[in-house]
């Protein structure tokens, strides 16, 4: 695969731009004049690079299935970090699982921005960027470091909720449902209500863009500088049902508990708003905010990097989606 010739910024997506534009640099990468090109082939396309790929990822304590690398910012260089040295970004290159594995990083990517640039939302900073033998690879940038290096505390919901595969089994984080997350939130958060219309607008943004492998896991707080906690920027973003054929939502009872998931889609959302403590007022602001800006969202989608199939198959999920939260 050749190293495309960029039209558009990988990470923003603006178009006019043939590396990172300078709203990208100063987001992602503190301003600095990095290319878009890492200086090192894929993993899967070079043994020699594949060593230190390995040896890489022995220093990751990130879980997960797809394969990620830690990577930190030298001078205006990307690089794998070496023993002893505290990443900044994480580097997710094309993985070797699911369907559609190459469009991987292009979805992630396109479904941040959407959360971003669309729908305001708080997420990681991140961008696509090329191995030397062109494949892409998602890059973001990780919140829970300071710039001094130190670590802010961070714990998943799964944590918080004393999940464990010896406690709920081998699939802990799948396990209940999404009303389930409020309580804990309104635990360890003070200032929940701000904090669970954030949590409201998240699960929806999932629903909407069928992610559906929002588990546990993939909802954390995050230490301010106050020294309590909120939600964490959104992460880990995309459309799985391009890579896998997995239900509407990723916890098993699905938005609510069997015995509130009564009516449609939409108005189950309400339910669960009504049951988080937010109120009907507030969640449909956030319901209309969700569902009311089409063609931004598509704009996205023709800018991203997905390949043209990809590009029609997301808009024909999240178009259907679309329709079953807007029907009254």
């Amino acid at each position: 695969m050749a190293v495309p010739k960029l039209n558009y910024c990988p990470g923003t997506l603006k178009e006019g731009h043939s590396s990172y534009s300078n709203t990208a640099l100063k987001r992602v990468f503190q301003g600095k004049k990095v290319s878009p090109i890492l200086p090192y082939d894929s993993p899967a396309s070079n043994e020699d690079t594949n060593v230190l790929f390995t040896e890489n990822r022995k220093r990751m304590s990130i879980s997960g299935v797809q394969e990620k690398f830690s990577v930190l910012l030298e001078k205006n260089k990307i690089r794998l970090i070496e023993e002893g040295e505290q990443g900044q970004y994480i580097l997710k290159p094309i993985p070797n699982v699911g369907k559609n594995a190459s469009q991987m990083p292009a979805n992630e990517q396109v479904t941040m921005q959407i959360a971003r640039q669309v729908f305001a939302m708080e997420t990681a900073e991140n961008a696509l960027i090329f191995f030397k033998n062109g494949d892409p690879a998602y890059i973001t940038k990780r919140f829970d470091v300071k710039d001094d290096g130190a670590k802010w505390a961070q714990e998943d919901f799964a944590s918080l909720a004393g999940r464990t595969p010896q406690t709920h089994g081998e699939d802990f984080k799948y396990v209940g449902n999404y009303l389930e997350l409020f309580p804990i939130l309104k635990k360890y958060t003070p200032a929940y209500t701000v904090e669970s219309i954030k949590l409201f607008k998240l699960i929806l943004f999932n629903y909407l863009f069928s992610n559906g492998d929002a588990h546990y896991k993939n909802f954390s707080l995050i230490e301010t500088p106050l020294g309590d906690f909120k939600l964490s920027p959104a992460y880990d973003l995309l459309n799985s049902r391009l890579h896998i054929d997995d239900k509407d939502f990723a916890l098993d009872d699905g938005l609510l508990p069997p015995n509130l998931a009564q009516g449609k889609d939409n108005e189950q959302f309400h339910v669960l708003a009504e049951h988080a403590g937010i109120s009907k007022k507030q969640a449909e602001k956030v319901i209309k905010e969700l569902t009311s800006k089409q063609d931004a969202v598509l704009t996205l989608i023709n800018a991203s990097f997905l390949d043209d199939k990809s590009k029609r198959n997301y808009t024909q999920a999240y178009q259907t989606r679309l329709k079953k939260l807007v029907r009254l």
